[in-house]
This record gives structure tokens, sequence and C-alpha cells, in this order.
């Protein structure tokens, strides 16, 4: 208990002397530091980033931005997004949807910045970009193939990149073909089964008018976990692979067309879902299935009286995770049959298959020397994605019966979940910049977006294709920067965006009474719903520099574009009239945001320490948040059983402010230091949400603390790097992550433990070959990435109230992984 206790402390320590530290630098003396000379500069000083649609160093972009090159991305040992939220201040990674979930695994992603938590996949608060075209589904993007930089660009980015970037963007830029003939082969060995392999070559093709780069990787795990019910077998195991083809064709020296492609697929085993029951199960031989884990008692909206969590969740009982995984002849049966499917991507049993494609076409045009170019930004983006989970989170083959839920003779729910997304993007920008006090900007963009999907159960009906969902958005925009004198400049960004949504039919028709939407059958594939909104999206920034150091302040506003809910529409109306007893409805309007900001960074004593450090105040209103209902009904007489409502409802106004800081210090040209920090403070002012007032009685959510969202969080890192002969380097990094626990829900009764990681790497290297050894998760620590609430389901009633959730599902971490890695280049 005390190493715990310590730990905590230590990475509180971090992270708020990261934050004490980037505030108080600006004012500290420079001269009792003189004597540091440039040879300490750090390799962040050098950093060009495109934030603002054009290139300029990180230290003078005056926006909260963290940006990580291909080898800074090495060195922390970054390979997918996971990893790169551990490494963000005030970034949270969410692997389940964030309104409950029986699920936790790669199907689902949310990327969290400031306290900003998506509803759904399609609703993103922060988006993704290649190359900065747009990339509406972050499961798209779980692997990362030796980019250039990533940049994690914090606060609304509405007025620059436009649709889906509320809370941020995430922008992941290739690499251009190099100028000759090189390449690099990696390859990873780790304790589990881990490996990662991967290629790069690239080169001209016809001197310096065509050139390509191709990359391929494939990588893989066993999961850290294994199956309470059979531990011969391991629950989470992973497979990825990607590849890549860029091609970049300059005709003449003030024209280049670039061309590039990405493929990648993931293909999962059983997920490994930790769950944490308030109530105990046995089998009928009197074998506990499930314990009870619970802490305390919640009285619902109902007047019931069930057993829930107060304080920091438990750790899992030796019962969990567990699962049934048998590919037994209903699993087959269920996959082979196509009805009411979408997706055909050989999904043979339990598990996860998504394929995903992406195209861009990237044009820029300099005119002459007269400063103004043209750039024209193309993209395309289609994925197709299924799961198949064992809905109730234990193995149920001691508990025999007849019916539906007893297929093979035994208790089992099964679930598939499929989900065909696609979309075109098309951005028009013309640029001026000579070199004198005005850089200016203006263009159009449009995005065309679909999402389709669908989900059952053999258990159920079969599976049913849900009514698709759509948008169009149109969008104009310009931006003016002034350098009023050679310290103060001032930025106007605007843009003008017209986002029109709709819904359609799901299998089978709609027939509607006019409760929801107008009374009459809607065939499959009809529209059912249509809204257009129109926004107008601003954005000031004051900068003053001084020296190597600046100051700024800005104001902006932003939208995230409204929904329909089509799924709770096409159940039966036992489930359609329960649903909208608890708030459900057909339109979801948009939320919007107004973010005040100030920020610092530079450099002090010479070039010794770099900083920057941002402090925020946004008022968030309009929050959609996903909620997730059991409700219970019998359709035909066969018994009562469980049906899975899941929405969108408007639930109302949060604040939220925050300080974010990273300092990075040359203690000696052989030895650095990196510390980074994130306090934030997101504040429910009005809300409402059903499923938790019908389990906590609760419906004052005011000065609650938004889920899913860590209080604290920040790294310390310590990097050594120097010659240890005339042709070989040594390394060596130690890393530490700290995440304070978050809620499960805006109750705020029960949090995820606080996760800390201590990561270490040592290794040799030249311009030829790179040899590390690497251990992460050095101490183990099994703290969850998050938790959220999920309804009991099992073959015997053990709550009063089992409409409420029961349970709570944990995300669980990645244990820990010895291994060693090896780089070629040529």
């Amino acid at each position: 208990m005390l190493f715990h206790v310590n730990k905590r402390l230590l990475f509180s320590a971090c992270s708020y002397g990261a934050i004490i530290s980037a505030c108080s630098l600006p004012l500290l003396p420079q001269a009792a530091m003189a004597q540091v000379t440039a040879e300490t500069a750090g390799s962040a000083t050098d950093i060009v980033v495109t934030a603002r649609r054009r290139e300029e160093r990180i230290l003078e972009a005056p926006l909260a931005i963290t940006a990580m090159t291909s080898e800074a991305l090495d060195e922390r040992g970054i390979k997918n997004l996971q990893d790169l939220g551990s490494f963000v201040p005030g970034m949270n990674i969410v692997g389940q949807a964030t309104g409950g979930g029986a699920r936790a695994d790669r199907s689902f992603v949310g990327v969290i910045l400031r306290g900003m938590q998506p509803s759904t996949s399609a609703a993103q608060t922060v988006s993704m970009f290649i190359d900065g075209v747009p990339v509406t589904q972050a499961t798209a993007l779980q692997v990362l193939s030796n980019p250039a930089r990533i940049e994690v660009i914090k606060g609304p980015q509405s007025a620059t990149f436009g649709r889906q970037t509320f809370a941020g963007a995430i922008n992941i830029v290739t690499k251009d073909p190099s100028d000759t003939m090189s390449g690099s082969i990696s390859g990873m060995a780790g304790t589990r089964a881990n490996y990662d392999v991967s290629g790069e070559l690239s080169g001209p093709i016809f001197g310096d008018v065509l050139g390509f780069r191709a990359t391929a990787r494939a990588m893989g795990k066993h999961g850290s976990y294994k199956n309470a019910s059979n531990p011969k077998e391991t629950l989470g195991d992973q497979s990825s692979k990607a590849g890549t083809l860029e091609l970049t064709f300059k005709p003449t020296s003030n024209l280049t067309v670039k061309g590039f492609g990405l493929y990648a697929q993931m293909k999962d085993g059983p997920s490994a879902n930790g769950f944490i029951s308030a109530y105990a199960l046995s089998d009928p031989n009197g074998n506990l299935v499930r314990a009870d884990q619970s802490n305390c008692n919640v009285t619902g909206s109902s007047g019931v009286t069930t057993r829930w969590f107060c304080g920091v969740a438990p750790k899992l009982s030796a019962l969990s995770p567990s699962a049934n995984t048998a590919n037994t002849a209903t699993v087959t049966n269920f996959l082979n049959d196509k009805s009411g499917r979408l997706v055909d991507n050989d999904l043979d049993g339990y598990g996860l298959v998504n394929d995903y494609y992406h195209l861009h076409l990237d044009v820029n045009w300099d005119i002459g020397d007269s400063g103004f170019s043209v750039r024209s930004l193309t993209g395309w983006n289609h994925e197709a994605k299924n799961e198949l989970g064992d809905l109730d989170n234990f193995n149920g083959e001691a508990f025999t019966g007849t019916g539906s839920l007893y297929k093979d003779g035994y208790y089992n729910f099964m679930y598939l979940i499929e989900a065909l997304s696609r979309d075109f993007s098309q951005e028009l920008r013309v640029s001026y910049d000579n070199g004198g006090a005005l850089q200016a900007s203006f263009g159009g963009n449009y995005l065309n977006a679909r999402q389709h999907g669908s989900n059952g159960s053999p258990n159920l009906i079969g599976a049913r294709r849900n009514g698709a969902t759509g948008s169009e958005t149109y969008g104009v925009f310009a931006n003016l920067s002034y350098n009023f004198t050679p310290e103060f400049s001032l930025a106007l960004d605007g843009r003008y965006q017209i986002d029109k949504l709709y819904a359609e039919a799901g299998q089978g028709g709609v027939t509607s009474t006019g409760a929801t939407i107008p009374a009459g059958f809607y065939a499959e594939g009809e529209k059912i719903a249509g809204k257009s909104y129109k926004n107008f999206l601003p954005r000031v920034i004051a900068k003053y520099d001084f020296g190597d150091n600046m100051f700024y302040a800005s104001y902006s506003k932003g939208v995230n574009p409204g929904a329909f809910n089509t799924l709770f529409i096409t159940s039966i109306p036992a489930v359609v009239a329960e649903a909208q007893k608890l708030g459900y409805g057909i339109e979801v309007a948009p939320e919007k945001i107004t973010n005040y900001e100030i920020g610092a960074k530079g450099q002090l004593f010479g070039t010794m320490v770099t900083y920057d450090v941002a402090a925020f105040w946004a008022d968030w209103t309009n929050q959609i948040q996903s909620q997730s209902t059991t409700i219970f009904a019998d359709p035909d007489g066969a018994g009562i059983r469980p049906f899975q409502v899941t929405g969108s409802t408007n639930s109302g106004k949060v604040r939220v402010k925050g300080i974010e800081a990273n300092v990075s210090t040359r203690l000696s040209p052989a030895v650095s230091v990196d510390l980074t920090g994130a306090y934030i403070d997101s504040k429910v002012r009005e809300g409402n949400n059903s499923g938790v007032t019908a389990l906590t009685g609760m419906t004052d959510f005011r000065g609650k603390q938004s889920p899913f969202t860590s209080k604290w969080s920040g790294t310390a890192a310590l990097n050594y790097n120097a010659p240890i002969s005339d042709v070989l380097d040594g390394f060596a990094r130690l890393d530490f992550v700290y995440k304070s626990g978050a809620y499960s829900d805006v109750s705020n009764l029960v949090r995820s433990p606080d996760l800390t990681q201590v990561n270490l790497r040592a290794g040799i290297s030249n311009d030829t070959y790179r040899i590390e050894a690497f251990i992460t998760n050095l101490f183990n620590d099994k703290a969850y990435y998050n938790i959220s609430n999920n309804t009991l389901i099992q073959p015997t009633t053990t709550s009063p109230n089992s409409a409420v959730s029961g349970g709570l599902v944990a995300q669980l971490r990645e244990l820990r992984t010895i291994g060693i890695r090896g780089t070629f280049n040529f």
C-alpha cells in the first residue's frame, strides 16, 4: 500500500512540477546559466508543424501543440493511439463506448482531449487527419506506419480544420520520398509472442520529377490475460498489418502533386473485458461464477435499492476476464447467414476484423514569385469492421437449458456488431505570404460522410441492418494575419459551415405512429429525418514575441454536428415506447463550445530549457452524451429477454478549465530531462442522464466531473545519448507515465484506479543500425485504462432491479512486456 501511495505522489508531483516549472520559467533570471551553449539545443525546437495550415516552427506557433517526430516516437516506443495518449498531457484514449458498453477493445476508439469525450465513433470531438486530409473514424488509425511526425493540436480547431475538431485535431504527417534510394528494415520480438516487423523503401523513379515511398508493417501479440474459464486460452490477442504507397510528381519547380494510399487490417481474437460485478452468481453446482465486489448501495429513481461501487473500483477477481469463445455450430451458422448483414470480411468466430482504406491527393502550386499559392486536398476513406463478442462476459457452459439463450444447450449471449463507413472530402485553399507583414488564405471545402451499422444475435432475431446516417458539410473559410511590429501580430480566422444531416430507415422499414417522426411507413433506405445547421466559427489570436520567447492569447468557437438516433426506432414497439420514456428521441442538436486560452513558449538560459504552457477556459453547451440502456421485454411469448438500446442525448452544459505544460532541459550534451503535465477540471453546470438517474436516483449533476477524464496527468523522462566509440552511440531512456483515475459516469460515485507506468529502454545505434532492449510497464501495473457501467446479463436475476447497471466493464492494460528491437538502414 505504501508503494502505491508513494508512486501516486511521485507522478502527481511530476505533472504538478511540469506545470509550475513552465509557468515560472519565463520569470526567472537567465544570466545565472549563461554559460549554456547552443550545443545543448533540443531537437524539439527544430520541429516544423502545420497546425495553422502553413509551416512554422513549433515554438513560433501560438497554439497548444504536442508534436513528435518519428525519432521521438521510436524513443518512447509509441506504436499506436493508446501509446500516444499516454505521452500527451490532458489526453485519454478510451477503447469502449463512453455511454456504457459490454466490450472494451479496438472496435471502438474515443480520443478525449481536455475532458471532452465523444459520444460515438461517428461523433468524435477530436478528428484525425493524414497530411491535413480528414479521417472520420478514429478506429482506422490504430496502426502507425513510420510517419514524419504526429501533431496533437489542442482546443477548438473548427476555424482551421473544420468539422469535428471540437476539442482538437490530430494530424499525421507522412514522409516525402528521399532524394536517393534508401530504406530500412525493423523487427521486434517480445514476451507473450509480441512481434513487430516493418520495412520501408524510398527513392527517385525519374530523377527529381517522380519519387516514391512504400512501407509495410505487421504486428501482433497474445493477450495479457487468460480466460478464467479456460486458462489455456488468452483473451485480447491482436494482429495488425498495414501498407502505404506514396508517389510524388514534380513536373516543375513550383508544382508538386502527391498521391498517398494506405491499407490497414486489424484481426483480433476474443476481447479481454474485465467485469466487476456488484452481485454474486453461482452455477447450478454451487461454483462461484461472479463475485460480489460491491461496497455500497444506491437507490434508483424507481425507489429500488441496489448494490454498487463507491470510491476506487476494486481489482479484478480471479473469475474475470471470462468468456465463451468456442466456435460452435450456432456461431458458424450465424456468421454464414448473410441476411441482415453489411460486412463480409471473413470473420469466422469470436473477435474483430477491421479493414480500412485511405487515399488522398495533395496538389500544391506556387504561383511564381507573387507570394500566392494554391493547394488542393482530395481524400477518400472506407472502413468495414465487424465483431462477435460474448455480451454477458462470463462462460455459461454450466448453465444448461433450452430456449433462445441456450442455443448450444447452455447459456450464452453472443452479439454481433458491424459498421460500414465511408467519406469523401475536397478542400481548395489559396494562400498569400511573400515574407512581409501580411499572411492570408481563403478557400472552401466539402465533406460527404456516411455510416451504416448492423447488429444482432442468434439468441434474438438474428442480425438486422440499422438505418444509415450521413452528412454533407460545406464550408468557406478565410485567415488574415498581420505583424503590426516585429514583436506583435494578430491573426483572424473564420469559417462559415453548413452541416446537412440525414437518417434512413433500417431493415424491414419503419412504421411510425407519429410519436417520433411523421406517421407512415418508411421503406429501408428511405429518409426518415433530416436537418441542416449553419454556424460561423471564428478564432482570434494575439501574439507577442520577446527574444526567444512569446506570449499568446486566443478566443475561438467550435461546433460538433448533431446526430439522429435510429437504433431504438427499429426495435419492437414495447422497447421503443420504453426508450422514449427514458428520454431517447430521434434528433440530437449540435454541441457548441467557446474557448479562451493564454499561453507562453520559448527557450531559456541560451537553449538549455525549452518550455510551453497553456491555460484555458471553455464553456461547452448542448453536450452530446451516448447512453446505453437494457430494456427487458417479451416480444413473442418465448420469455422476457434483454434488448440493448443505445443512443445519444443533449445532456447539458459543462465548463472545462485547465492548464497544460511541457518542459525539456538539457543537463549536459548527453543527458536531458522531459516533464509534461496537465490539470483538467471538466465540471458539469447543467445535465441529465436517464441511465445514471435510474441507477443512483441522482437528478442534479451540477459540480460533477465529466467521466472518462483524468483530472491530473503527466510524464517524466530521463534520456541519455552519447558516443561510446567513433562509430557508435549508446542510449538509454527511462519514462514515467501518470494519469489519475477517471469516473465511470457523471454521478462520480466510482472511478478507475490511478494509472502509472514505467518503461525502460537502452541500446546502441549509428546511421546504419539501431539495437535496443526494452521493458514496458516495468512494475506490471494493472490499473485499468478506464471503466464503464454495464447491465448484468445472466441466466438468473440476482439484482432487485435488473434494468439498471449491475457491474463495471474495465478496459484492461497490457502487462509487463520485455523485448528486443533492431533496425537496419540502407
